[in-house]
């Protein structure tokens, strides 16, 4: 029996070539398409997974107000929730970004980028691996674990345990070697151990956010309480002490500056759920993840109405066949098996060549996401079987039943037509075809034009000849007493003179400045500042006195800072138009604001400018010359240096000699321009924007192979009508508009459809959005009139082809 199917399938093929690559060729392209969703969302799915402590470990998160939600926490919380909790049994405060240093051995440089530093706790919160040495003793004040990668690129064969190297100014003795066993949000190559000493360093400052902290509690459904006690020491040790100190009662200071809130994010949810990236892996984009997941579900849906179309369609060939099998004795059970198989057939062959396209497309894929996703694994080839499944009982029992059920009498006289509820069953398809075809279409016209307002935004900067260059401080601070630390800050400070006056001297330099904010870092600091009791949580804008002239940004009110005054380095500050909007001051100028210990006056207003990305909202700003606040040369990491646009080359040249042989000699020269760094900021958007643009495609194809099919269907059944029509002397242009109409009610019937999901669906989509653009009637008009014209396209050069025909085949038996 099965040999009998396979030959009149291979049969239908021979003589059916066209339907049977649409049907394979837009099945391929719906499942390929699921696939890859499916890839993407098992990587992003798969951070953590592999961690056991996954579910008993959180990161704490405080929510400032103010949109200031900070990963980073005080130094005292962990050692007082360990001492006063019945939830928490251990902690690990670990930096929450990776630094990037040389590490030397034997005389010899290794470049590294993910050096994080971490309690030794760390790898009971991350238990990774250890091919060498143990985890108890990994990391110290001295003490150092290299992943099994960074080994073999210092050491090669040799046996690094033991082995003492330099990073950051300090000597230190590698004790492990280890494996990171799957995805994980903390993927250091390198961990060091001096975060005790900078806990300690910081015991007193309870105002100093700086460290990620891990909490490991004994039963996850607790963190709730665990997030109550970290805001009751917040108000013991933080609140009760500064308003102690202002002279004011705890609830006095909360109703100024707010109550902090505490969420505790477990460690499998960091990837994609978190409120803040307080990883140094970074958050996945779970926006996006969910947009192409029901981008992709919505294509496969597509491909199978296009195949239960093109199968029905394609019936009304095979119904004498059908009624034979019946007279020769085929039972309605036995000749829907018959079709079912084939659909299985097709299904295999279709899942066969979406392989084939996602291998070949999987480079390019991989390179727009930023992955490594490969074709592996027990939990893809399962999802895999899975979709075979749903395919086959989606596309293959409904053509099975349709064409079993053709009357037998009936169509051996050439009387092929079906029910209503089957006719209305297929327009209903084809509705929904074209419901799809128009979301994509409008879909990918408002996304466009979203994207195109952000990058086409008046950003308040101009960033196209500046170069970011990264700059770190020569001292390692942490052991410095408070002699040492403020020394070495006015060394800090006569070294970035002595760089700006020699980078100024390189042809095609025209200008050198620094900054504690980077074009779509931004800032990297947050302090507070009182005026009449109003609270402003302002980003600090370290700044030389050329730097926002240097960077093209312009005042509203006031005045710049300037050498000429004195006070300018000591007392003088600027702030923003969103800061001063916040101070609710008719006339801000010369007022006088407290900012920690210190009263600063307001001089001038600079207009509101984006660091953060186009899509954020400007946060209120304050700006301070480096020497006003001189600990906030700590935050400086990058140069700006203003280029000539006709000496570029030159000039990058020119400065990376210079860095190499005076400023930093032990790493790279890494430098960026500012306009192509904020530019990241909205890369996911752009991502977006091309990844519906590249659907709106595929999708258009496979609805207008269903339209094929229909029309196809359609007309057939009505060439008799049309003999007759010609016959009575019916014009071209009447038939055409007879066959047609049916299909432009078709495509309204499916716009009208998709007008309330689409709104809605993009709607919330812009809500990502600070500065967002309206949906007016115009993309929805676009989308309805382009799918139209395609309908048209199709319907109507099927239909030339219908009036084209030989009467006398179609009425000489009549």
């Amino acid at each position: 029996m099965l040999k009998n199917w396979i030959k009149i399938f291979l049969y239908q093929v021979k003589n059916n070539k066209l339907f049977t690559a649409l049907n394979i060729l837009g099945l391929s392209i719906g499942i390929a398409g699921i696939i890859f969703a499916i890839l993407y969302r098992n990587d992003e799915e798969g951070y953590n997974a592999w961690n056991p402590e996954k579910d008993n470990v959180f990161q704490v998160i405080n929510d400032l107000g103010g949109n200031n939600v900070w990963a980073t926490n005080i130094s005292q919380t962990g050692n007082l929730l360990k001492t006063t909790s019945d939830h928490v049994t251990d902690y690990c405060y670990i930096e929450d970004w990776y630094a990037q240093e040389n590490i030397t051995y034997k005389g010899k440089n290794y470049f590294t980028e993910k050096i994080t530093d971490a309690q030794p706790s760390f790898f009971n919160f991350f238990p990774f691996e250890f091919i060498k040495g143990s985890a108890k003793n990994a990391i110290g004040p001295n003490a150092m674990a290299i992943s099994e990668k960074t080994a073999k690129a210092i050491f090669g064969d040799e046996d690094p345990i033991g082995k003492e190297v330099t990073c950051t100014q300090t000597v230190y003795v590698i004790k492990g070697v280890y494996r990171i066993p799957g995805k994980s949000s903390f993927s250091p190559e390198v961990v060091t151990g001096k975060m005790d000493s900078k806990l300690e360093r910081d015991k007193d400052q309870w105002g100093n956010f700086s460290h990620a902290l891990l909490l490991k509690l004994k039963n996850p459904e607790d963190k709730d309480k665990v997030a109550q006690q970290v805001q009751n020491i917040y108000f013991e040790y933080r609140t009760k002490k500064y308003a102690k100190d202002m002279g004011i009662t705890p609830e006095q200071h909360q109703k100024i500056y707010g109550k902090t809130k505490v969420v505790l994010e477990p460690l499998s949810g960091l990837r994609l759920h978190s409120l803040t990236s307080g990883t140094p892996e970074g958050m996945g984009n779970y926006q996006f993840l969910m947009i192409m997941v029901g981008l992709s579900v919505l294509i496969l849906i597509l491909s199978v109405v296009n195949y239960v179309n093109l199968a029905t369609a394609g019936a009304i060939k095979r119904a004498k066949e059908v009624g034979v099998r019946k007279i020769l004795g085929a039972s309605k059970a036995n000749v829907i098996k018959q079709f079912v198989f084939e659909t299985v057939i097709t299904a295999i062959i279709a899942i066969l060549l979406a392989l084939v396209i996602v291998e070949l497309s999987l480079p390019y894929y991989n390179e727009f996401l930023g992955k490594e996703l490969v074709i592996h694994g027990m939990q893809f080839y399962t999802q895999l079987v899975a979709i075979f499944v749903v395919v086959i009982i989606v596309a293959g029992i409904f053509p099975a039943v349709y064409v079993s059920n053709f009357e037998t009498l009936k169509v051996l006289k050439g009387n092929f037509g079906r029910s209503k509820s089957g006719i209305w069953l297929r327009n209903g398809m084809l509705v929904l075809q074209f419901a799809i075809a128009s979301f994509f279409i409008t879909g990918s016209y408002i996304v466009y034009s979203q994207v195109h307002a952000m990058s086409t935004k008046d950003l308040g900067f101009k960033g196209d000849q500046i170069l970011e260059v990264n700059y770190a401080s020569e001292d390692n601070f942490e052991n410095f007493t408070e002699a040492e630390f403020f020394a070495s800050l006015k060394k800090a400070g006569h070294r970035y003179e002595m760089i700006k006056q020699e980078l100024s001297k390189v042809k095609g330099v025209k200008g050198v400045s620094l900054g504690s904010f980077s074009f779509g870092g931004g800032a990297n600091s947050s302090s507070g500042y009182m005026y009449k009791k109003l609270n402003i949580q302002g980003k600090n804008m370290l700044m030389d006195f050329n730097t926002l002239d240097m960077l093209g940004v312009k005042l509203k009110e006031g005045r710049n800072i300037s050498p000429n005054f004195a006070s300018d380095t000591v007392t003088s500050i600027l702030i923003n138009e969103t800061a001063a909007r916040m101070l609710k001051e008719k006339d801000i100028l010369g007022k006088v604001v407290d900012w920690n210990d210190k009263k600063f006056t307001i001089i001038g207003i600079v207009k509101d400018f984006h660091v953060d990305g186009p899509q954020t909202e400007i946060p209120p700003m304050t700006f301070f010359h480096y020497k006003t606040v001189d600990w906030m040369l700590l935050n400086v990491s990058q140069l700006f240096v203003k280029i000539d646009p006709e000496q570029t080359e030159e000039a990058i040249a020119g400065i990376e000699k210079f860095w190499k042989s005076h400023v930093d000699s032990q790493n790279p020269f890494r430098y960026e321009f500012a306009n192509k760094n904020f530019a990241r900021t909205y890369e996911n958007y752009v991502k977006q924007k091309n990844l519906f643009s590249l659907l709106n495609i595929v999708v258009i194809l496979i609805a207008l192979f269903g339209l094929f099919a229909l029309a196809s269907y359609s007309i057939q059944r009505r060439m008799k009508e049309i003999a007759i029509r010609k016959t009575l002397g019916a014009e071209t242009s009447v038939l055409l508009r007879e066959l047609s109409k049916q299909y432009v009610l078709f495509c309204l019937a499916g716009f009208v459809i998709t007008i309330f999901p689409a709104y809605f669906l993009l709607n919330m989509w812009l809500e990502n959005f600070a500065y967002r653009i309206d949906i007016t009637v115009e993309p929805f008009l676009i989308g309805f009139v382009a799918l139209l014209l395609l309908t048209l396209m199709v319907v109507l050069s099927r239909a030339y082809q219908a009036t084209r025909i030989d009467v006398l085949k179609y009425l000489k038996y009549e």
